[in-house]
């Protein structure tokens, strides 16, 4: 599968420092110390709608990671995943009375040319769980052979994984069973099913269904894969166990991620399935969170069709944490759309306040669990320092250096640099 071109990075002087994450299976903020080249795999979207800011925030935040280690000196090994099979696409197509294939091209066409308005630098390997079944129907069938997996006796063709010989499960999430039971319940699991040897057993293959598409399955049963089982697949096929982060947003930290592991680690005999755990926070809107049950997501498609240049809306969400959970206004793009201006007004100069400084400071926030609020503030410093040309200190082709770490490091373009 095609991902989207890439934005062209300006070259820094010198480098920046290790970055630091929180890590949600250790609750702390932790050193990253990929090798030469840093791992990362961020989950993707299922493209039964129009990419929203809640998607938006969360490709930023990983976004970020990309581009500090790449300052840093790394080479980036990026994998996202397109979850093009699935219930809500199927159910969507269902509703419209469209081809479900249709629907994932059109959405996944969609949220390419949204990531690309926005800067953000495409993954080297961008995978759809489709194109995956084969290396998944291999998969399950390793579970099956070692025991580590069954099917149901009912008929149906479902296959589940026995998490009772999974080692350390719920260590992702460090949540208890009743937390587990909650969120599975709430996020596509069925704790209830009759048959299953746990509760909080995962599906991994889904019997085929009068209906609905089938591939061919382990023991020639025909059906489609489960969710969990489609990244810890494209996970170990593209960059391989222990890489430095696993990456999305909060409401995949369980089930989503906790049983990724699980599958990838019983298949490998080996741990951890990624060094890091990292979320980002969720986006609201008039103090609900934004969803579909709602109705009230806020599409990026649409603001650039009203004609919000993106850079506005990229800023506008940089400007709170990746981890604080935050609400979207007509304020806040507002805000957006007066510092864009500002800034650009500021690097048009042929000088400014002094550039070292900026440089520094940008990197030094990023680095340390992607404050971006931070970052943003010492850009807002200069740039009222240089507009307001009191400076003595000033410095010919500063503006210049600022232009260029700002959108090198927080992918922000303001102009021609």
């Amino acid at each position: 599968m095609l991902a989207w071109p890439a934005p062209l990075l300006p070259t820094l002087p010198g480098t920046g420092p290790a970055l630091k994450l929180h890590d949600t299976s250790r609750g702390e903020v932790v050193a990253t110390s990929p090798d030469r080249t840093a791992r990362m795999y961020v989950c993707g979207i299922t493209p039964y709608d129009a990419t929203h800011l809640g998607h938006a925030a969360t490709y930023l935040a990983f976004d970020l990671v990309n581009r500090v280690w790449r300052d840093a000196g790394h080479a980036v090994h990026y994998v996202q995943n397109v979850t093009d099979i699935d219930d809500p696409l199927l159910e969507r197509a269902e509703r419209d009375g469209e081809d479900w294939i249709v629907l994932a091209m059109r959405e996944t066409a969609l949220f390419r040319e949204d990531m690309t308005a926005l800067r953000v630098l495409p993954p080297e390997d961008y995978v759809g769980a489709v194109e995956s079944i084969p290396r998944i129907v291999a998969h399950l069938e390793d579970l099956l052979r070692e025991g580590l997996a069954y099917s149901l006796d009912d008929g149906t063709g479902d296959v589940y994984h026995d998490v009772a010989q999974a080692p350390g499960f719920g260590g992702e999430s460090r949540y208890d069973e009743a937390t587990m039971l909650q969120f599975f319940a709430e996020r596509g699991g069925d704790p209830d099913r009759a048959g299953k040897r746990n509760r909080l057993d995962p599906m991994l293959w889904r019997g085929e269904r009068p209906g609905e598409p089938s591939w061919p399955g382990p023991g020639g049963v025909s059906g489609r894969p489960g969710w969990h089982i489609e990244c810890a697949t494209i996970a170990l096929d593209t960059i391989g166990m222990g890489f430095d982060v696993q990456g999305g947003g909060s409401d995949l930290v369980f089930p989503h991620h906790e049983y990724s592991a699980v599958h990838a680690e019983a298949l490998t005999a080996t741990k951890p399935f990624a060094r890091a755990y990292v979320h980002a926070a969720m986006i609201g809107l008039d103090g609900e969170k934004m969803s579909k049950s709602r109705g009230n997501l806020v599409f990026v498609s649409r603001l650039r069709g009203e004609g919000v240049d993106p850079m506005a809306i990229r800023l506008a969400l940089l400007s709170g944490h990746y981890r604080t959970d935050r609400h979207w206004t007509p304020d806040l793009l507002d805000t957006a759309r007066e510092r864009l201006a500002t800034w650009r007004r500021a690097v048009a100069r042929p000088a400014g306040a002094p550039a070292a400084p900026v440089l520094q400071g940008l990197r030094e926030r990023l680095a340390d669990d992607l404050d971006s609020p931070g970052a943003i503030a010492l850009v807002d410093h200069w740039a009222a320092r240089t507009l307001a040309g009191e400076d003595d200190d000033r410095e010919d082709g500063a503006p210049t250096i600022v232009c260029d770490a700002v959108d090198a490091l927080l992918g922000v373009a303001l102009q021609d640099c």
